[in-house]
């Protein structure tokens, strides 16, 4: 009876916990209170994290390859999905079927704005080749300023697949915490007379205009930037899937299910990279360091380009809207409208914001495809 115990006992995995296994299932169980009670950015927050508990499970092999004729784990063929580059560009997909572009179409010049935003990207980029990294791994830091998960993800996984689980995490926790991040540089940077400008309202687009703009969109930047063909590609399909009108149900399945089905593989997937051995580093607190400045540094771009149109508009454009710049839809417009309402309780910036909000995607996703060109 004690040699059965004992054989029990040494074929679990307590006694081969090792300390950083332990650490990173504590980690794990942050996330996972962060993302239930506090409600960060839950729809992918709780895969990631319970993805990192799993494959931080002593002896569990869900992350082990096939080998003797045996089947690999679980976590092992999924996250083939990520390593392919599958997930994040059907993500793309999802993100266009649930986008309108009219807000944009209607006030073409604050594409600007999300232009603006891609400043924080290259910032953190030339910071992370000063710490010493290597071009691929500053391409895919630097790619946390556009505060685009997908993104960040495609890249680093084409580029520096070993800090995936700290730049996904990273990414993520910065999109989660765009309403506590923005107002104060929101309000550092612009005056009360400039966050209290009521725009006008925008012209309504036509379906016409909304049709043709993903077909000459996907034109114009493939045949300029090849390698950012696949993401733009697959957002301007679910987008012109939407405007066409003539399939309904694919356009609700994009938007829902699908979307949900993706967003929870890719999720499972990316923690289970997090390993004790690969994320508890030195490089984890720099990449997260890096993450933020390019986060930040593309939100005061934004809202420095949106004073200098407030100025040559004669106080048409109300900087904040700048702030929008950074890719996280539709998180980072609603929080420009609740800061407008703060300083103007009629200001209705919303629609206005989700102009340069849906040209920051379009924007991260060209300068991926210009990173991917370059050191791919």
């Amino acid at each position: 009876m004690l040699d059965i115990l004992n054989e029990l006992v040494q074929s679990s995995g307590i006694l081969g916990m090792t300390y950083k296994e332990f650490i990173m299932i504590i980690v794990s169980l942050i996330f996972l209170y962060l993302a239930v009670r506090k409600g960060y950015e839950p729809y992918l927050l709780i895969p990631i994290a319970f993805g990192i508990l799993l494959v931080n499970l002593p002896l569990s092999g869900l992350m082990d390859p096939p080998a003797n004729g045996e089947s690999g784990g679980l976590l092992y063929y999924l996250y083939e999905g990520i390593d392919l580059g599958i997930y994040p560009p059907l993500i793309f997909l999802c993100l266009g079927a649930s986008t309108d572009f009219g807000p944009l179409l209607a006030n073409p010049k604050t594409l600007l704005l999300g232009g603006a935003a891609q400043f924080g990207i290259f910032s953190a980029f030339f910071l992370a080749i000063v710490a010493g990294m290597s071009p691929e791994e500053a391409a895919s830091v630097g790619i946390i300023g556009g505060a685009d998960g997908p993104t960040a993800i495609y890249i680093t996984s084409q580029l520096a697949d070993h800090i995936l689980p700290a730049i996904a995490l990273a990414a993520y926790s910065y999109m989660a915490l765009v309403p506590i991040i923005q107002p104060p540089l929101m309000n550092l940077l612009t005056t009360e007379e400039e966050r209290k400008v009521k725009m006008e309202q925008l012209r309504t687009v036509s379906k016409k205009e909304k049709i043709l703009f993903p077909i000459i969109t996907t034109l114009f930047v493939s045949l300029l930037i090849p390698s950012a063909t696949t993401l733009i590609g697959m957002l301007m399909l679910g987008n012109i899937i939407r405007e066409s009108g003539q399939v309904p149900k694919l356009t609700e399945t994009l938007q829902n299910s699908f979307m949900y089905i993706v967003t929870i593989i890719l999720g499972v997937s990316v923690g289970a990279k997090a390993t004790g051995e690969t994320f508890l580093s030195w490089s984890t607190i720099v990449i997260t360091i890096l993450g933020l400045i390019a986060f930040a540094v593309g939100t005061i771009s934004g809202l420095l380009i949106g004073k200098l149109m407030y100025k040559m508009t004669n106080g048409q454009i109300n900087p904040l809207i700048g702030a929008a710049g950074v890719s996280a839809v539709p998180m980072a417009a609603r929080v420009v409208q609740k800061e407008g309402i703060k300083n103007n309780p009629n200001n209705y910036l919303l629609m206005h914001a989700m102009s340069p909000n849906v040209a920051g995607v379009i924007g991260s996703a060209v300068t991926a495809g210009v990173l991917l060109s370059f050191f791919g």
